[in-house]
């Protein structure tokens, strides 16, 4: 890793999803998919899957900052998932599919709340968010099939369609940013 890159991890439901889009943004140099959040050590796939290790999906971004802002990664992050529904994005249940922000520094801990205190008092959102903001205390990369999912199985019918239509929302919203 360069000294000039840094990292953010945002959970925001399946991986899949939040992994393909943040792949395309200019600024960003890897998106990991992975489990943090939790308290059992290298937990597996179907260990978080069944909600007893407190791990939610999440992906770690590798970003150069003089490219691209911390904030405007979160504002693609709140763009692209529902973060006022509680342990769910869509048809995916559970803890591990937590709308989660784990932070590695005090500055992103206050720009993320920062963010958060303004998207809740704008006159467009309606509902409480329920975003965890927490400190990233491990990361643990998630089995290498889950990695870059959406380019080796985009015809999946889960890619289809559920990530497919994200991609193309983010698209339309954040066309500028592609890379």
């Amino acid at each position: 890793m360069s000294d000039n890159y840094e990292t953010a991890v945002f959970g925001g439901g399946c991986f899949w999803c939040l992994e393909a889009v943040f792949s395309q943004i200019k600024g960003v140099i890897s998106v990991e998919s992975g489990y943090a959040g939790g308290f059992k050590e290298n937990p597996t796939y179907e260990e978080v899957c069944s909600g007893t290790t407190g791990h939610a999906e999440v992906i770690k971004i590798e970003y150069d900052p003089d490219i691209i802002s911390y904030e405007k990664l979160l504002e693609i992050f709140f763009y692209i998932h529902n973060p006022t529904t509680l342990n769910r994005q869509g048809n995916d249940i559970g803890e591990q599919y937590r709308s989660i922000i784990l932070y590695n520094s005090r500055q992103q801990k206050a720009t993320a709340e920062k963010f958060i205190r303004n998207l809740s008092n704008s006159k467009n959102n309606l509902k409480a968010i329920v975003t965890e903001i927490k400190q990233l205390d491990n990361f643990n990369k998630a089995e290498n099939y889950h990695q870059n999912y959406f380019t080796f199985n985009s015809s999946n019918p889960y890619c289809q369609i559920i990530i497919s239509p994200k991609i193309k929302s983010f698209k339309e919203k954040f066309g500028n940013l592609l890379k």
